[in-house]
C-alpha cells in the first residue's frame, strides 16, 4: 500500500512539473520543442515585406522549418522573384506574369491588379544563395531521384550554408551512388574548413578525380591560404591540395580536347553537308556554282516559312522543312542550269561570274521579301538543351543530331547513286560524256537533274543551319569557301573524300581556334589546303572522270 502511494506520488509530482514547463513556454509565446505550426506560415511570410535581407535570410529558415508542401512553393516563387504583396491589405501573391496572379496560400486567382497595386518582396544574390540551400535540404529526402540529385547539386553550390550533422543524416539514408557521391563532397566543403587537420586531410582525398567546378574553386582557394610558413609546418595538406588540384587540371584539359572534338564535328557536319552537293555538281558538270551558299540560305528561310505556317507544331515543322527545302533549293537549281549555266558550258569563267551575279540576286531578292534582319527559328524542345557527360563536359543535343542527320543524308545520297537509275546515268556522264550521249542517256537532263539535286542537299544544309544560327541573307556567304575547300581537299565528286575531308577541317578548325583564333584557323588551314593540293592535285581520293582528267 505504501509503494502504491509513492508511486502515486511520484507520477502526480512529473505531471505538475510537464504541466509547469507547458505553461512557461506558452508564456514566452513558444511552443516546447516544436516547429512552427503550418496555420503559422501565413503570418510567418508577411514578416518578409517590412525585413532587411538579413531578416530575411532568418524569416527563410522559420518558413522551411514549417516542412509543407505550400512552405517549399512559397520559398520556390521567392527565390524566382515571383513573390509579391497587395499593398493594400498585404495579401501575399505569387505574379508569374501581369495575367497570371494568384493568392500564395489558397492558390486562387487575383484580378483587377495593376502595377501600382502590388509589390514585390526583394532577393538579393546573398539571400539566392540561402533559399537554395533550404530548399535543397527540404528537397533531400524526397522519393524522387532526380529531385534529389538536383537538390544534391544545389548544395555543394552553397554548402556554406549546410550543416555537416545534415548531410552525414542524408548520406545515411542516401542509396544512389551519384547522389552519395555528391553528398560526400558537400561534407568534404564543409570539413575543409574545419580546424582538425584530420578532417581537413579527410576531405581532400574525397576530392579526388571530382571535376565539379565547386571542388576546384575550393581547392585553390584553401591553397591560397597557406603561409609561407604554413607550407613547411602543413606541408602533407599543401601537397595532397596540390596533387588533387593538378589531376583534375589534367582531366579538366582532356574534357576540352574532347569538347573541341565534339564541336569540330558538329562543324564538319554542317560543311559536309554544304560541300556534297557542290561536289557532285562540280564532278558531273565541271561547273564552279558561286550561288551554292544561295541554296543554304534558301533552305534556311523555307524553315522559317514552314515554321511561321504551323507555329503551334515546332517539332513537326523542323521534320516538314526538310522535303520542303530540298524541293524548293532544287527546284530554284534547276531553273539555274535550264535558263543559264546550260548556255555556258566549257566556259568557266564566264560561269564563274554568272553564278556569282545570280548569288547577288538572290540576296537582294530574300532582302526585299523577308527584309535584311535576321530571322530566328525556334528549336524544338528534343534538340534543345544539353546532356552532361561529366560535371564538366556538356554537350548540346543540337549538334548531336546534325552530325546524326549529316550521316544519314551521305548514306541516302550514296543509295541513289548506286542503286538508281538515275545515279547509274549520273556516274556515266561523270566517267565519259560522249559515250553517255551516244548510249541514249539525255546528258542536258542529267546535268540539270544533278544540279538540282546538288542544290537541294544545299538547302537541306540551310535546315541544319537555322538549329545552329539566326537565318539571313548572309548566311550561305560564311560556308561557301570552306565547302570549296572540302571539295577541293576531299576529291572532286568523291562522297568518301568529303566526308574525311569535312570532318578534317572542321575538327582542325576548331582545334586552332582556341591557340590562334578563328581568322588565323582559317589561314592557316587554307595554306595546309594549297600546299597538299601541290602534292596531290586531285586530292585525297581522285575520281577518274571528265572533271577530273581535264584539271
Amino acid at each position: 500500500m505504501l509503494m502504491y502511494c509513492r508511486q502515486v506520488l511520484v507520477t502526480l509530482i512529473l505531471l505538475l512539473t510537464c504541466a509547469s514547463v507547458y505553461a512557461d513556454n506558452e508564456a514566452a509565446g513558444q511552443p516546447a520543442q516544436t516547429p512552427p505550426a503550418a496555420d503559422s506560415l501565413h503570418q510567418i511570410t508577411q514578416s518578409l515585406i517590412k525585413a532587411n535581407y538579413r531578416e530575411k535570410a532568418e524569416i527563410a529558415e522559420q518558413m522551411a522549418a514549417v516542412g509543407s508542401d505550400r512552405s517549399l512553393i512559397i520559398l520556390k516563387t521567392f527565390l524566382d522573384g515571383n513573390l509579391y504583396y497587395r499593398k493594400d491589405d498585404n495579401t501575399i501573391l505569387i505574379v508569374v506574369d501581369e495575367d497570371n496572379i494568384r493568392d500564395a496560400f489558397t492558390d486562387q486567382p487575383v484580378e483587377g491588379l495593376g502595377r501600382r497595386d502590388k509589390r514585390k518582396i526583394g532577393v538579393n544574390n546573398s539571400l539566392r544563395g540561402t533559399l537554395r540551400s533550404l530548399i535543397s535540404q527540404a528537397q533531400i529526402n524526397s522519393k524522387n531521384v532526380q529531385l534529389r540529385l538536383e537538390a544534391a547539386t544545389n548544395l555543394l553550390k552553397n554548402s556554406e550554408d549546410v550543416d555537416v550533422a545534415f548531410v552525414e543524416a542524408a548520406l545515411s539514408k542516401e542509396d544512389n551512388k551519384e547522389i552519395k557521391r555528391i553528398l560526400s563532397l558537400v561534407k568534404g566543403l564543409i570539413l575543409l574548413q574545419s580546424d582538425s587537420a584530420e578532417a581537413r586531410m579527410a576531405a581532400l582525398t574525397s576530392f579526388e578525380g571530382s571535376l565539379y567546378p565547386e571542388i576546384r574553386a575550393a581547392l585553390i582557394q584553401f591553397m591560397r591560404g597557406f603561409s609561407e610558413q604554413e607550407k613547411a609546418s602543413r606541408a602533407g595538406e599543401y601537397k595532397l591540395a596540390q596533387a588533387t588540384l593538378d589531376d583534375i587540371e589534367s582531366m579538366l584539359r582532356l574534357n576540352g580536347y574532347a569538347e573541341n572534338l565534339y564541336f569540330g564535328l558538329a562543324l564538319g557536319a554542317v560543311l559536309l553537308l554544304a560541300a556534297i552537293g557542290l561536289a557532285i555538281t562540280f564532278g558531273v558538270m565541271g561547273v564552279i556554282n558561286m550561288a551554292h551558299g544561295e541554296m543554304i540560305m534558301l533552305g534556311a528561310y523555307t524553315t522559317y516559312v514552314v515554321q511561321q505556317l504551323m507555329p503551334d507544331h515546332i517539332g513537326l515543322s523542323l521534320v516538314v522543312s526538310v522535303p520542303a527545302a530540298f524541293l524548293v533549293s532544287g527546284a530554284v537549281g534547276v531553273a539555274i542550269e535550264r535558263g543559264v549555266i546550260r548556255h555556258l558550258y566549257g566556259r568557266p569563267l564566264e560561269t564563274l561570274l554568272a553564278t556569282f551575279g545570280i548569288s547577288l540576286i538572290l540576296q537582294q531578292a530574300v532582302r526585299s521579301i523577308f527584309s535584311p534582319l535576321n530571322r530566328q527559328v525556334a528549336s524544338p524542345d528534343w534538340m534543345s538543351g544539353t546532356f552532361m557527360l561529366n560535371p564538366a563536359l556538356e554537350l548540346t543535343w543540337n549538334r548531336l543530331y546534325i552530325i546524326i542527320f549529316s550521316l544519314l543524308v551521305l548514306a541516302v545520297l550514296a543509295l541513289v547513286l548506286k542503286r538508281t537509275l538515275f545515279g547509274l546515268q549520273m556516274r556515266a556522264v561523270t566517267m565519259n560524256r560522249p559515250m553517255a550521249s551516244s548510249m541514249g542517256i539525255r546528258t542536258g537532263w542529267v546535268d540539270a537533274l544533278t544540279f538540282g539535286l546538288g542544290s537541294g542537299i544545299a538547302g537541306i544544309a540551310g535546315v541544319a543551319l537555322s538549329q545552329l544560327t539566326n537565318v539571313g541573307p548572309n548566311l550561305g556567304q560564311a560556308y561557301i569557301i570552306d565547302s570549296f575547300m572540302v571539295v577541293v581537299f576531299g576529291g572532286v565528286g568523291n562522297l568518301w573524300g568529303t566526308l574525311v575531308a569535312a570532318m578534317s577541317l572542321g575538327v582542325a578548325n576548331k582545334i586552332i581556334e582556341p591557340m590562334a583564333g578563328a581568322v588565323l584557323a582559317k589561314i592557316l588551314v587554307l595554306v595546309f589546303i594549297i600546299l597538299f593540293i601541290q602534292k596531290r592535285p586531285r586530292g585525297l581520293f581522285a575520281l577518274k572522270g571528265r572533271a577530273a582528267d581535264n584539271s
